[in-house]
């Protein structure tokens, strides 16, 4: 029998941008910067349309409804790209 570990996924506690960066603050401490251009709604978005966001998930997730954007937390700290 083998076991499997997965990676601990911690819930976003704030989000907030600065100039290109995309910014989560996450229960364990850590504080992810993600550059916006690899989210391409939410590169091409207003300001006001980026801050209209819900948390979904208990945290996991952060869901745009102006821009139809879902994208989890875990994806943003791991730098994946946005899936057009």
């Amino acid at each position: 029998m083998s076991a499997t570990t997965q990676e601990p996924e911690h819930p976003a506690l704030r989000v907030w941008f600065e100039e290109d960066l995309i910014c989560v603050d996450l229960t364990d401490g850590r504080q992810v910067k993600t550059p916006i251009a690899l989210y391409p709604r939410l590169a091409n978005a207003t300001q006001a349309q980026r801050e209209n966001f819900q948390m979904t998930g208990r945290g996991l997730g952060l869901h745009w409804p102006d821009l139809d954007e879902d994208l989890t937390v875990k994806g943003i700290a791991l730098g994946r790209k946005a899936t057009l």
